[in-house]
């Protein structure tokens, strides 16, 4: 028993009722002693229901207050008196009462209505389609137009449409036909020992200005051993008269499937035909999940082509257009024949070397497309390519991570894939001005990163390796998919597409025909 008479059992246990009961015999008895002789028992009463003498004076100068306003209204002393000593008692007895204690009386038996209507939650509807395997949470259906009211509580946060169903796996579009999820640790994925043969140039062309394409290695540039004499130039010569890349869409495509023809390539052991550009998403996304993607794909005779599909872009500003223009400023500078005596710096992203490569990651073979920016020979003659790159100069360690762990991972990634053993990295800044440069063999790079252990280039093989595994045996003959990677969702969707490019369509009749 504490100080004010209750019990140290726990006021949620078996002995609640117990206390209840003996409170209520208490009180009755209050209520008799209280009829025969009200100002006797207040006293008592007052004396005992404290527990110190600031409380029983502020009690029972309330009571007395209470008592003499009772009195005039009745008329009657004797009644005052009596009425004022239950409630003087009542008042000191809920003073000391504890809220949630199974004494209080008055909290219990309160009754559990309100006058209020009761208030009608909105309808929820599930739009998951569960015949795929589609399991979410349900979204709320929108209001009847004609309801003006507001819901109960808001969304936190927004409404559950605007926070990107972050953690739903609500698939509305009809399209759906397959998902990867990409569930696999880092460590599951180091554990595979994906084997990849060597790239080998089976063909090449060229697109020179106006858009003609030529077989031939028109185009191909030689690099420029002396590009570091050019550190300080500025990169924003010739900005002016710069034509930027157009999309050419599929079309692109049909410029690889038509040298594939004309080189009389045989692709009846090929399963799949494709620009480096897909296989550099592909393995990227082992690590970078927060870049969209997508491509077309399209099986024909046991072989699938892969389309490239961009991505709407939003609309560059004026500093980002001349940072394009200063990678390609940079490729200018880092090839033969760069500067002319006449002092033109005209420049037609346009224009392009593409090289036709041969390789075989894990079991599948692959025919691929890659632009190439120059090439090289080795002291005993030898011809390989190399990858030009420009970036911001790294100014401190959070540049320098940021380089390290996604820069070179898709440095490293384009140029393995092809094949291009050294990437020459030429720094600028905020300006245009080239600081300095630098050379990067693919052994440079993985070594770099491996100590701090950011990325390995063989998780990139073994996702890409699943990622062929599970696409080739996921689609039909003769059907049209698109492939996509959507951020947030860590999976990969399968969707129905409506038709064929037709340079796919022309080069199977083609085919078909010779």
């Amino acid at each position: 028993m504490n100080q004010l008479g209750f019990s140290k059992t726990d006021i949620f246990g078996e002995d609640i009722e117990d206390e209840e009961n003996g409170e209520e015999d208490c009180h009755d008895r209050v209520k008799e002693e209280d009829d025969e002789d009200g100002v006797s028992h207040r006293d008592s009463s007052a004396g005992s229901s404290t527990s110190s003498s600031a409380s029983s004076s502020s009690g029972s100068s309330e009571s007395g207050s209470r008592t003499g306003s009772d009195d005039e209204d009745d008329g009657d002393g004797d009644t005052g008196v009596s009425g004022g000593g239950v409630r003087e008692v009542n008042t000191m007895m809920d003073e000391d009462k504890d809220l949630f204690g199974s004494d209080n009386e008055a909290y219990v038996k309160t009754p559990a209505d309100s006058p209020f209507p009761i208030p009608v939650l909105p309808t929820l509807t599930n739009s998951n389609n569960h015949g795929r395997g589609a399991y979410g949470r349900p979204i709320r259906s929108n209001r009847n137009s004609n309801d003006r009211s507001q819901p109960l509580l808001p969304w936190p946060g927004g409404s559950f449409q605007q926070r990107n169903n972050r953690f739903s796996n609500v698939r509305n579009d009809e399209r759906f036909i397959s998902e990867m999820k990409l569930t696999k640790s880092e460590e599951t994925l180091s554990r595979k020992n994906i084997e990849i043969q060597k790239p080998s140039e089976i063909a090449c062309y060229s697109r020179v200005e106006g858009g003609q394409v030529l077989f031939d290695e028109t185009n191909m540039r030689l690099f420029n051993r002396n590009v570091c004499d050019y550190v300080g130039s500025d990169l924003n010569e010739g900005f002016e008269s710069f034509v930027e890349k157009t999309d050419l869409g599929s079309e692109g495509f049909g410029d690889l499937l038509g040298c594939v023809r004309n080189k009389k390539i045989p692709l009846d052991n090929i399963h799949f035909v494709t620009f480096r550009n897909n296989m550099n998403k592909i393995m990227a996304t082992a690590y970078i999940r927060n870049e969209p993607w997508k491509m077309g794909v399209y099986k024909r005779n046991r072989t699938v082509y892969l389309d490239v599909h961009k991505m709407p872009e939003k609309q560059k500003s004026s500093f980002e257009h001349k940072c394009c223009y200063w990678g390609y400023s940079f490729e200018k500078l880092a090839t033969e024949d760069s500067r002319l005596v006449d002092g033109d710096h005209h420049i037609d992203a346009n224009v392009e070397f593409c090289s036709v490569l041969k390789t075989k990651l894990g079991a599948h073979r692959i025919v691929m497309g890659a632009e190439m920016d120059c090439f090289d020979t080795s002291p005993s003659g030898n011809k390989y390519y190399v990858e030009l790159k420009t970036t911001r100069e790294l100014v401190d360690y959070r540049t320098e991570e940021k380089f390290e762990r996604d820069k070179l991972l898709k440095f490293w990634i384009q140029s393995f894939i092809a094949g291009v053993p050294y990437i020459i990295v030429g720094y600028r800044n905020d300006t245009g001005q080239l600081v300095r440069t630098e050379r990067l063999s693919l052994h440079d790079i993985t070594q770099r990163v491996k100590s701090k252990n950011y990325w390995q280039g063989g998780v990139c093989l073994a996702f890409a390796d699943e990622v062929l595994c599970w696409l080739y045996g996921t689609v039909k003959e003769n059907e049209n998919y698109v492939l996509q990677f959507v951020y947030p969702y860590q999976r990969l969707e399968l969707l129905q597409a409506d038709s064929c490019p037709d340079t796919i369509t022309s080069h199977i009749e083609v085919l078909k025909d010779g």
